[in-house]
């Protein structure tokens, strides 16, 4: 008897700790997707163009900084791109 209360307090216990783990990297994907559609956005739009500035260029880091940085990463980016020196 007791070892199937152990077995059912770690399994609720497994169940809450992946309920948390789930809810944050639900948040990391959706920062990420919207990082990602803020650079096509800004690109698709040419809002660059209204500052003088050229597109901003869908490089292998632009997009890992976007990807991994979310909408923050995707500030940094056109914030540096803006400033005049783009990450390459």
């Amino acid at each position: 008897m007791t070892f199937d209360l152990a077995l059912l307090v770690a399994g609720l216990l497994i169940a809450v700790v992946l309920i948390f783990i789930l809810k944050d990297i639900v948040k990391i994907v959706i920062n990420s997707i919207l990082g990602l559609l803020i650079l096509f956005f800004i690109n698709y739009f040419d809002l660059m163009a209204y500052v003088g500035r050229p597109d901003i260029p869908y490089t292998p880091v632009n997009i890992i900084l976007c990807a991994l940085g979310g909408v923050p990463g995707a500030l940094i980016v056109i914030i540096m791109q803006l400033v005049g020196t783009p990450v390459t």
